[in-house]
């Protein structure tokens, strides 16, 4: 039997409610009754055990199953619901003898084996739900017996918890399907949203492309299998081959805010369409990407970062030590860069007992005053106080992660080494009255000579001595050495620099260290970085180079996360993370696509996206580690972006054999 919903005493009646109750599920009623969700149509069920009958959601009327519960069949007005919402939640989503299984039937189209297209369901709950494997296979197969039976029904787990409780369960008996097989083959994937509206540039080849990059502008949308990371500034991006959101190039269209997505049938409507060269409207949501062709050239105003002006802090030239990285505080950013102040800051957090971890999770997150009571459920507390909690919480990050060893050198000895020679005045002095001139045909000669120049001019002697002295050849990892980036004209608003200047990772001896120090220096002066800094009005004058001399630390592991979801901006809970076996520096440079998770850093749990260049995910067990990792960033978010706690962090880290946790750099992400 099929019938309407009834409606509590006293709530509203909505324009139109189409929920069922009871009765079975045809093709037909579930289009009427869905939405269209990352270009899927869904429909959202709840089975009342307690009834024996499901409810069909009308997407329209109902966007969310806990208020349908509550009002539509419990009678509680929300108000009630938003005072207890926690505990509710709880009741549906965590209880293992609970009454409600929720969850979201889609509609998929794939092939068989055999090469044929098919339509299929798949039944998936929310992410935070705990359901047991018992729990999942009922919900399966009361889902399944009401389906239109000529529709293969498959169950995706929605955490790492439900993919380890069906590993005990027959696929016969649940056929299932994971995220990463739905989704990690789809044809359009957004990845920065945003609109453009630009000449359609598609390359083929890298060699293609290098042919026609010095010709590239800011109304061109370039379009190619994977951007290389040092692409101008453009309108907008295309990849056709899968890359991952944390990606260099896609933290590049973060921070210029322009839109970004994997297109693998570009080919196709190139040829189709005639796109290559034409004018298009191209437009990234976080569930659609649409390319239109227009009828004409329109007439384009250029961008408003063609008016940027940043101002950078007048850097500290003075004569400062080479230090410790311990030893820096974040204001040091004037003198040592600010990848360089950011360790330092690290240090100190993880040292102290008074920084608080806790201020994201004390921000009101409507209907909810603060998050504290998940915060408290993750560290194991039973309602603490506020002071325990934060008091707990630095005791979980210092217990999970550490600080690099390091030394840093300052502003001034870049400053003594670039002074200490005529020629290489002479040559900055050129550049800087080309950039004035906006003699841009004379920027990448000027620019390479400059770097030729300082990678083969001698350091003064004070200088060679001062670093040779503070970091004597190590004798640890084979005596290797990593040399990086520390500069002020980075992690900007509008200018973030991500994969913009050189770091250095296999440096040995002293003679290396030397060369090494003035790559890294000689990147400040790269045509890119030149070009970069120039177009948002970043003056050369105020432009110095820090570094950072670390012992090379062999990782197992290694990888980024971003305190947020770069793919949906409202998400405030999950955590992304991408990792690779080896160096972080692998997954940043995209020599690999890497393994890619979502980590709920409020009610917990985690899944898996996508698993890149391997056929099989990381075990429980370190997933389990990278967990915590993922709600470690968090924590570190509160004091990092503070005042402004919800701006999200972008953090490499490396998990050595032993299985230790070390942070490498913390940046804001652009957003």
């Amino acid at each position: 039997m099929t019938t309407t919903a009834q409606l509590p005493t006293g709530s509203p009646e909505p324009a139109t409610d189409r929920t069922v109750v009871g009765g079975n599920l045809s093709l037909p009623l579930f289009r009427t009754l869905s939405g269209v969700l990352a270009g899927h149509p869904y429909l959202k069920v709840v089975v009342d055990r307690a009834e024996n009958t499901w409810h069909l959601l009308d997407t329209a009327a109902h966007p969310f199953h806990v208020n349908y519960i509550a009002t539509r069949v419990l009678g509680m007005e929300l108000a009630e619901l938003d005072a207890s919402l926690d505990e509710f939640n709880a009741s549906v989503y965590m209880d293992p003898e609970r009454r409600f299984l929720l969850g979201v039937l889609s509609l998929h189209t794939g092939h068989d084996a055999e090469g044929r297209e098919r339509t299929f369901l798949v039944l998936e709950t929310t992410e935070a739900d705990t359901m047991h494997g018992a729990l999942l296979e009922a919900f399966h197969g009361f889902v399944r017996e009401r389906v239109d039976g000529r529709l293969p029904l498959l169950l995706k787990p929605a955490n790492h918890g439900q993919e380890e409780e069906l590993a005990t369960i027959s696929e016969l008996r649940v056929p299932r399907i994971s995220g990463h097989e739905l989704f990690g083959t789809r044809t359009r994937t957004p990845l920065n949203p945003g609109d453009a509206t630009g000449r359609l540039r598609y390359f083929r080849t890298s060699q293609e492309y290098a042919v026609a990059e010095a010709g590239l502008g800011w109304a061109d949308i370039v379009a190619m299998p994977c951007l290389p990371d040092d692409v101008p500034r453009v309108a907008g991006f295309l990849n056709t081959a899968p890359i991952t959101p944390l990606s260099h190039t896609n933290v590049l269209a973060s921070g210029w805010g322009i839109p970004n997505a994997i297109v693998r049938d570009l080919e196709q409507l190139v040829e189709k369409d005639g796109l290559d060269g034409a004018w298009v409207r191209y437009r990234v949501r976080e569930d659609e990407v649409t390319l239109e062709r227009l009828d004409r050239e329109p007439g384009l105003e250029a961008p408003a970062w063609h008016q940027q002006r940043i101002r950078l802090e007048p850097p500290l030239l003075e004569d400062a030590p080479v230090l410790s990285l311990h030893r820096l505080r974040s204001a040091d950013r004037d003198r040592y860069g600010t990848k360089a102040a950011n360790l330092g800051e690290l240090h100190h957090v993880l040292d102290s007992r008074t920084a608080d971890l806790t201020a994201f999770y004390g921000r009101p997150r409507p209907p909810r005053d603060d998050l504290y009571g998940h915060l408290a459920v993750r560290l194991g507390l039973h309602a603490p106080s506020v002071d325990e909690l934060r008091s707990a919480a630095g005791a979980f990050v210092a217990g999970m992660v550490e600080a690099p060893d390091g030394v840093a050198l300052p502003f001034a000895l870049q400053h003594r080494f670039l002074t200490s020679s005529p020629a290489l005045q002479q040559g900055i002095g050129k550049l800087k009255m080309a950039l004035e001139l906006d003699a841009s045909d004379m920027l990448d000669s000027l620019c390479l000579q400059l770097q030729h120049l300082i990678r083969h001019t001698p350091m003064p002697d004070s200088v060679t001595r001062q670093i040779q002295q503070a970091f004597p050849t190590p004798s640890a990892a084979g005596g290797r050495l990593v040399v990086r980036s520390s500069s002020n004209a980075e992690d900007l608003p509008g200018f973030s620099a991500a994969g913009v200047y050189d770091s250095v990772t296999t440096v040995r001896g002293p003679g290396e260290l030397l060369d090494a120090v003035r790559q890294v220096w000689a990147s400040m002066l790269s045509p890119r970085s030149v070009r970069l800094r120039h177009q948002v009005g970043i003056s050369l004058d105020d432009t110095y180079m820090g570094v950072i001399i670390q012992e090379y630390v062999p990782a197992a592991l290694g990888g980024v996360l971003v305190t947020c979801n770069p793919t949906r901006r409202e998400d405030f809970r999950n955590v992304y993370l991408n990792c690779s076996p080896g160096s972080p520096e692998k997954v940043v440079e995209g020599s690999v696509l890497p393994q890619q998770y979502l980590y709920n850093t409020v009610e917990g749990g985690g899944r898996t996206v996508a698993l890149g260049s391997w056929s099989e995910g990381l075990s429980a067990a370190t997933r389990a580690r990278l967990a915590d990792l993922s709600l470690t960033g968090r924590l570190l978010q509160s004091h990092f972006s503070a005042p402004d706690v919800d701006k999200p962090l972008d953090i490499e880290w490396l998990m050595t054999d032993q299985e230790e946790l070390r942070l490498v750099q913390i940046r804001p992400y652009a957003l």
